[in-house]
């Protein structure tokens, strides 16, 4: 059964920090074996990485380039359902009007010493995506990944996704054609990871690799930091719903069923000033369950990690949502956005009751791929900037260097850097300055 809290014990506080800071995840050690995963792709290269995928994949990827062709995506993407077809592209639409908002401009002044100063952005050269594929098919994932990364202008997108028995699903198929994908490899797991990050010679390496996967291909890509960079760690799925007792409670366990479905990881946390709808809550999971085709591991992620929250006022909620810092935050609330406004940790927040969050899953706009296992204590959900740099512009004349330059040459000199401060202040008060020639 699901964990039981209420504000009114002795030790409330103490038993929410208990249960809520320690890692859900099951602490499999899966740290050595990516780490030979790693090496052998690093070493053998597609060699590595055709066993690999027949081992855990059950199929050998073609002997030259596997690389998937435009006819075969094209041949898998038209087999997408005219309904389906059309809601991916309602979804990308969607998805890419949010993202173009956050495209950022660049910056340029002079300050009061004369100096211009300013910053540039600039698209990565190369991303990998990596969608699951292993228990189904993602979509969604494909198009939140890689359509932010087509906004931002990167040039080359590469997506990684296993492909059980080397069947291509149409609906990933018809995502990629949305997205500005220009590459796909029918590849999953660690191996996809390290294929990105070091390059095979089917696989040219990125510069940046995105998106979530199961412990393995989490721990790959901890372990591929470096090299490349990477967009978070991601854990299992969260979703908090707060909630009073004016709602319909077949709503809100709907809506905790709808992160509970993923895996037996996910966490569904309710919390609500009303006992008595807690209950009707919880009675309704029930009743939900014996109907959902994925009730097997909706129910083990509920009973083993949801929990149920009474508290005497829905405003003291605040700062257990923010202790908790979930990564989708839901408030089912009359007046809602009060609510909003003072909570500081969480990934994306859907306002009021007909704003389920599994709308953001899909069609909403804003990312799906968001902080968790309380990481939005410190970051955010994927967005454009994840895949640009910013470079800073620093421009000095003689008459602004010889404005600042003696308070560097002192700082240098303090720290003991006396080629820093000569650097500075042998242009100081230069004769010519045009040509660069000491006094």
């Amino acid at each position: 059964m699901p964990r039981r809290f209420s504000s009114a014990d002795p030790d409330f506080w103490a038993r929410v920090e208990a249960y809520f800071t320690v890692p859900r995840a099951t602490e499999d050690d899966v740290r050595g074996a990516v780490e030979n995963i790693i090496s052998d792709v690093r070493a053998r290269g597609d060699a590595a990485v055709r066993e690999y995928t027949q081992r855990f994949d059950g199929f050998h990827l073609q002997e030259d380039d596997f690389r998937l062709s435009d006819a075969e995506i094209d041949a898998a993407a038209d087999k997408c359902e005219p309904d389906v077809r059309e809601a991916l592209a309602v979804a990308a639409g969607r998805i890419q009007s949010f993202h173009r908002k956050q495209l950022p401009e660049p910056e340029s002044y002079t300050d009061d010493a004369g100096v211009i100063l300013g910053a540039r952005w600039t698209p990565i050269d190369a991303v990998g995506i990596y969608v699951p594929g292993g228990q189904a098919a993602y979509p969604s994932s494909v198009l939140m990944n890689a359509i932010p990364a087509s906004v931002a202008s990167v040039p080359r997108i590469a997506m990684m996704a296993p492909m059980p028995d080397g069947i291509l699903n149409p609906d990933v198929m018809a995502a990629v054609r949305l997205a500005g994908i220009t590459e796909v490899f029918p590849v999953g797991g660690a191996q996809a990871v390290a294929a990105l990050a070091y390059g095979t010679d089917s696989v040219i390496p990125v510069n940046k690799i995105v998106g979530p996967g199961n412990a393995y291909v989490a721990e790959a890509k901890r372990q591929v930091f470096g090299q490349v960079g990477i967009d978070m760690i991601a854990g299992p799925s969260e979703i908090l719903v707060v909630a009073d007792g004016h709602n319909d409670p077949t709503w809100i366990a709907a809506d905790l069923l709808s992160q509970a479905e993923h895996d037996a990881d996910a966490q569904s946390i309710l919390i609500t000033d009303d006992a008595v709808f807690a209950e009707t809550v919880v009675e309704a999971i029930d009743d939900l369950l014996t109907t959902l085709p994925r009730a097997d591991v909706a129910r083990q992620s509920w009973q083993s990690n949801g929990a149920v929250i009474v508290v005497d006022q829905i405003g003291d909620a605040v700062s257990l949502v923010d202790l908790i810092a979930p990564e989708h935050l839901e408030l089912a609330l009359a007046e809602p956005q009060d609510f909003a406004d003072r909570v500081r940790n969480a990934g994306a927040i859907f306002l009021g009751r007909h704003t389920p969050e599994a709308i953001g899953d899909y069609v909403a706009g804003p990312n799906h791929v968001l902080p968790t296992s309380r990481s939005a204590r410190f970051s955010s959900g994927l967005n454009v900037l994840d895949f640009m740099k910013r470079t800073t512009l620093v421009t000095c004349d003689a008459e602004s260097l010889n404005k600042i330059g003696p308070s560097a040459v002192t700082l240098a000199r303090a720290e003991g850097l006396d080629a820093h401060g000569l650097s500075v202040s042998i242009r100081l008060d230069a004769k010519d300055s045009d040509s660069g020639a000491g006094a």
